[in-house]
């Protein structure tokens, strides 16, 4: 998928992108690399550092959280268009679950340094995307 509209496309079906303007969307597509995962690969692994946000293209993955004991909860099934990793978009702090790919996954990356960046050169966009997080985030809190 190295064609930005293929990018673009992608980026229009997922609900943190889906509020931003075409020249927003273009400008964000050429920060976003490709990468593929086996069956059974770890996309991130809970405790480590993380280097930005995924976004699943294709295939599946389950986020899994492991506790003290060692028992584990899965905690989401994730697949097309679904999204992870948006903590490690602005902050350094460590992945608070692990996402295994459960068969072949091909995801979208966006890194810190690279969303950073981009945000600094449109504060609209920064606004948008930020109160699309702020969404999510208060919606995961209720369910809590």
């Amino acid at each position: 998928m190295s064609n930005t509209q293929e990018i673009i496309a992608v980026l229009n079906k997922t609900p943190l992108f889906q509020s931003l303007k075409q020249r927003q969307l273009e400008s964000l597509a050429t920060r976003f690399v490709e990468r593929e995962f086996a069956t059974g690969d770890a996309i991130v692994t809970q405790g480590k550092g993380g280097v930005g946000l995924f976004i699943i293209v294709s295939g599946k993955a389950q986020a899994i959280r492991t506790h003290v004991d060692g028992s584990q909860t899965v905690l989401n099934p994730l697949g097309p268009t679904d999204f992870f990793g948006e903590l490690a978009l602005l902050t350094d702090a460590t992945r608070t679950a692990s996402v295994v790919a459960t068969e072949p996954t091909n995801c979208l990356v966006l890194t810190q340094w690279d969303f950073l960046g981009i945000l600094r050169q449109d504060a609209d966009m920064a606004v948008t995307i930020l109160q699309e997080l702020a969404g999510r985030f208060s919606h995961v809190m209720s369910m809590m």
